[in-house]
């Protein structure tokens, strides 16, 4: 049976296996392998993970996971960017376990957070342009292009666009 819970530190290693298998599911026709080690070597590592796990905000709500047999096999994370806008940062499933609902039962979870604790009344997400495991899930459930802008972490020589959604709560 699938559990979602708020993350502890006995979750950290699983969400960065998550995460970081995830990732390079979803980007590994779409970004270099460069970028995509250090985007997971930045985000993903254990120590940061269970920082963001021990400590959160208004800013940063934490971690979710979705457990089945005591193994994560999702996570998403998100938080405020203003006063009535909340964020997901962060979602990604064991990329064995699509298309079951575990993404549905994450967002469900985060959204409300975020409306109940934070009072959001619209919700954010970024989306790199071209990613089709991600755009057609957050259409589905009601976001709305706002713009592309420049991706978070490019470098020099680096291009990549992402996509802003947003949708009312």
């Amino acid at each position: 049976m699938i559990e979602i819970k708020k993350a502890e530190p006995k979750h950290v290693e699983g969400i960065a296996k998550v995460c970081s298998n995830g990732y390079w599911a979803t980007y590994s026709e779409l970004r270099s392998k460069e970028y995509i080690t250090r985007i997971i070597s930045e985000f993903y590592n254990i120590e940061r993970i269970h920082n963001e796990v021990m400590e959160t905000s208004r800013e940063w709500g934490g971690y979710f996971v979705a457990t089945e047999n005591n193994e994560v096999i999702g996570a998403i994370g998100g938080g405020m960017i203003n006063d009535t806008a909340g964020e997901v940062f962060v979602l990604y499933l064991n990329p064995n376990r699509r298309n079951e609902g575990i993404g549905t039962m994450l967002l469900d979870v985060l959204t409300k957070q975020q409306k109940e604790e934070f009072d959001a009344t619209e919700q954010w997400v970024s989306v790199a342009k071209g990613n089709q495991k991600g755009i057609p899930f957050y259409v589905a459930k009601g976001f709305i292009f706002n713009n592309e802008q420049n991706g978070y972490g490019n470098i020099e020589g680096e291009m990549y666009s992402t996509l802003r959604y947003f949708r009312k709560i």
